[in-house]
């Protein structure tokens, strides 16, 4: 345990106690969106959890630190939007994890990183985070403001406690206990129970065509800069400690293609993620193993179907804008406001595809003219 422990981090005691309260610190963001492609695409949701819970406990013994395991977010938006089959789903994930793993092992992450300022970076992670609180606004709180409120409050409280009594901050642990027990109790472990069992899952040659020209592209981007670059970057601002993108890359290809074959949702890593377990207390590893615990049995919880119906929307709302804020003090530390708020605007009416290539192209034109002027 105590290798699990370790940290780069040298200005950082970890604890058991803060690595347990920050173990589902990016569960705001991996539960609504797994719920939502569920009820759309009709993927099994035990299944689906019960990967992620797998790969939480693989990542933290693997990068010792919270590298988070998230859900393909372009992938899950499209899911949810046009109802595409799980198939399509599976296609994408095995398309787009062969990509990041062949990036990764040729080492072109390097390169692409030069290609790609940093400006840019801290774009995508301010896009993320607003279209993370119009996430958690429409589709959580609104509909759930009671549940909604108390979690606020829950959050604000241990915030305060944190600041001036140092009190570890157990409040997403806390918010997603209550949510939980809450739909227990309304609903009960009656019914059918559908036990998570792997399954292969091979897409035919018109789900991939459809998969790599519907999905890939908007997901491509976004896993390059989010998932690899923007999430080494914030590794190096939170532990110190300089994380290869290619060795993010060539996870984030295995993950991906593991699940999706074997009836999963694809995965990656993620800026927000990380962000997230470290704004609730996670330094370590076993943070990460804790995580996967709670996500297998919470697998097990929601293989019963009238549970997941009770689950209060709000709580997932409140932890999407607390992951919100906690990207946003990153993504502010740009070098380039201008671009960095380009992709950020842009991100909420067209989509975070749309909003990096926008950013991309500015921010090359104005490293052109910079160029040309000291020329």
């Amino acid at each position: 345990m105590s290798a699990l422990m370790k940290t780069s981090e040298p200005d950082s005691k970890i604890s058991l106690f803060s690595e347990f309260a920050g173990c589902t610190g990016n569960f705001g963001t991996v539960l609504p969106l797994l719920f939502a492609v569920s009820v759309a695409s009709g993927m099994n949701l035990s299944l689906m959890l019960l990967w992620a819970a797998i790969w939480y406990v693989i990542s933290g013994v693997y990068y010792k630190i919270p590298v988070p395991i998230e859900p393909f977010k372009a992938v899950g938006a499209i899911a949810i939007a046009e109802h595409i089959s799980s198939q399509i789903i599976a296609a994408s994930g095995i398309i787009t994890g062969a990509l990041c793993l062949l990036i990764g092992m040729f080492g072109f992450m390097d390169r692409i990183q030069k290609i790609i300022p940093q400006a840019v970076i801290r774009g995508v992670q301010l896009g993320l985070a607003f279209i993370f609180i119009r996430s958690a606004i429409q589709g959580f709180i609104l509909p759930d403001l009671t549940f909604g409120i108390i979690a606020g409050i829950i959050i604000a409280v241990f915030f305060l406690l944190k600041k001036y009594k140092n009190i570890t901050d157990y409040s997403s642990l806390l918010i997603i206990t209550a949510g939980f027990g809450f739909a227990i109790f309304i609903a009960g472990f009656h019914g059918p129970l559908i036990v998570p069992v792997p399954a292969l899952v091979i897409p035919d040659l018109q789900e991939f065509y459809t998969a790599a020209i519907v999905i890939v592209p908007a997901q491509i981007p976004l896993t390059l800069t989010n998932a690899v670059l923007a999430t080494s970057l914030l590794i190096s601002d939170l532990f110190k400690r300089d994380e290869n993108p290619d060795k993010l890359s060539k996870t984030i290809g295995i993950m991906s293609i593991t699940s999706s074959i074997l009836g999963g949702f694809p995965m990656c890593h993620g800026a927000g993620g990380l962000a997230a377990h470290f704004r609730f207390g996670a330094r370590g590893g076993l943070s990460m193993i804790f995580g996967g615990v709670i996500l297998a049995f919470i697998a097990f919880i929601c293989a019963y179907p009238d549970i997941v119906a009770a689950l209060p929307r709000g709580m997932f709302g409140i932890l999407l804008i607390a992951v919100a804020i906690e990207l946003i003090r990153h993504a502010i530390k740009t070098n380039n406001q201008f671009v960095t708020a380009i992709i950020g605007v842009l991100a909420l009416p067209f989509g975070l595809a749309i909003a990096f290539f926008a950013g991309l192209i500015t921010a090359w034109v104005i490293t052109y003219k910079e160029r040309a002027s000291k020329n």
